[in-house]
């Protein structure tokens, strides 16, 4: 019989910073295969960078997280912000937001209308993440993490079967599975103050799409709001496993919707976070009472020695695991034929005044030009080198990992260590390998199993080796 309930906690130092790195108005921004429009004409929110130092309280293990609203920002930027954080750099983990409303920051694309402004902003953009990174960890301070976990259905499954065609289009799935955990942490220092919050949700950020022209952090900006206005205390958010989970009202071009969902994941997480116990503490039975019926009591205790020195544990280990490439890969001499077909049909759609058809020339284009870009960053050989880093707080397991990952990675592990906050930051460090499907989404023309690089099994080959350095960190 169950007479204790612990919530998972974490002792450690802990800061916050924020920045606004909001890219200028006019900067390239076209994100979207489908999108008329090249550069951003406006902002509808800010988009933001946030800072959170964890040090060992013996000083003997930091980590710093810097997560950042852009959708993807290549391997080489990624490092370039980690180098300028001031720890060593397995000690850093970039985590992208992926919201799809923050436009395509490659230098590469430098030529586009409002590409000249894509390499000043990313220089800017790793000096405020490195200004943030020393302000996080200069306000460090002694705290307890106490985690939870909430409940949101914004996210729902995005592989919708097509009644007719037999196609499975990326859109709301309503009979597909969903994972609707939010799992959440408050930082509390030992005065009891909020010195910031964690959400952790698995949902793209693809409420805004081609119709929308706006630099945008999408939900997550909302989301933020909800809980900075409660709380008083900067909200850093990390964006779960959500390859194959999205909002069920998406792809749309109207800001407000954006920040509707963001508000329903806000007040879930505000929710769980008000359910917290107070930190340093545990729920015990503590007896009945006698009145009209005889009264089960419980009461929240200090907790005791052994909780408060596994409170303070800490442990890091990285891991490179070989992903072997798909067999079918494309080559990039055919992406370039392909690519030279769709330019020429889109001269001749313009050249005959067919809007619609030079929407779907201009998408069909754009993804050959980005399976190029993914091609050109595969390192050679017949495996790709994907790089997991996992950290251990107390009773929390962070892990940080590349790429797009299915909902199945954080459902299995969290399934696996039910007495353990796992937190999951996934587009964290790079976006390369892109997308990492479950095994058996193979073969049925899904989008993302189409441009994934890695072979059937890498994700589950990921999440053996996860749960082999989860368990190494509590031998």
């Amino acid at each position: 019989m169950t007479a204790r309930v612990d919530a998972p906690q974490a002792r450690c130092r802990a800061g916050f910073a924020r920045a606004d790195v909001t890219p200028p108005v006019g900067i390239y921004h076209r994100m979207w295969g489908a999108a008329l429009h090249d550069r951003a004409t406006g902002v509808h929110r800010p988009l933001t960078a946030t800072a959170l130092y964890l040090e060992a309280l013996d000083g003997r293990g930091r980590q710093l997280v810097l997560g950042l609203d852009h959708c993807i920002l290549e391997g080489a930027e990624q490092d370039r912000i980690r180098g300028r954080a001031g720890c060593a750099v397995d000690e850093v983990a970039v985590a992208l937001s992926h919201t799809h409303g923050s436009g395509w920051m490659s230098r590469a694309r430098a030529d586009l209308p409002g590409g000249d402004l894509i390499g000043p902003y990313l220089d800017a953009l790793a000096d405020a993440c490195g200004r943030i990174a020393r302000e996080a960890a200069a306000a460090a301070r002694p705290a307890t993490l106490v985690f939870g976990t909430g409940r949101c259905d914004l996210a729902r499954h995005r592989d919708f079967p097509e009644s007719g065609s037999g196609r499975i289009v990326c859109g709301f799935h309503p009979d597909g599975p969903a994972d609707d955990a939010v799992l959440v942490a408050r930082a509390v220092s030992d005065s009891g103050v909020t010195l910031g919050t964690v959400v952790n949700y698995a949902c793209h950020p693809t409420t805004l799409a081609w119709e929308n022209t706006l630099l945008s952090p999408d939900y997550v900006g909302a989301t933020r709001e909800v809980v900075e206005g409660a709380t008083g205390a900067p909200c850093l958010f990390l964006q779960g496993a959500s390859g194959d989970l999205g909002p069920a009202d998406g792809f749309v071009g109207d800001p407000a919707v954006a920040d509707r969902n963001g508000r329903r994941l806000g007040y879930a997480a505000l929710a769980a976070l008000e359910g917290l116990p107070p930190p340093g503490t545990r729920f015990e039975y503590a007896g009945a009472v006698v009145s009209g019926a005889t009264l089960g009591t419980w009461k929240h205790v200090p907790a005791g020695d052994a909780d408060r020195e596994r409170f303070a544990a800490w442990g890091t280990r990285q891991a490179v695991v070989p992903l072997p490439y798909r067999l079918d890969l494309p080559t990039a001499d055919d992406t370039k034929a392909e690519l030279a077909k769709w330019e020429a049909e889109e001269s001749a759609a313009r050249a005959a005044g067919d809007t619609a058809r030079v929407s779907e020339c201009r998408a069909r284009s754009e993804r050959m030009t980005r399976q190029l870009a993914r091609l050109a960053a595969m390192p050679p050989g017949p495996a790709y080198p994907y790089r997991v880093a996992v950290v251990r707080l107390g009773d929390s397991v962070w892990v940080f990992c590349p790429g797009e990952l299915y909902q199945v990675f954080q459902t299995t592990l969290r399934a696996r260590f039910p007495h353990l906050a796992v937190v999951v930051a996934t587009v964290a460090n790079d976006w390369q390998p892109g997308y990492l499907p479950a095994a058996g989404s193979y073969g049925y023309g899904i989008y993302q199993e189409v441009i994934a690089a890695v072979a059937p099994g890498a994700l589950e080959t990921v999440i053996e080796t996860v749960s082999r350095e989860v368990r190494g960190l509590f031998e």
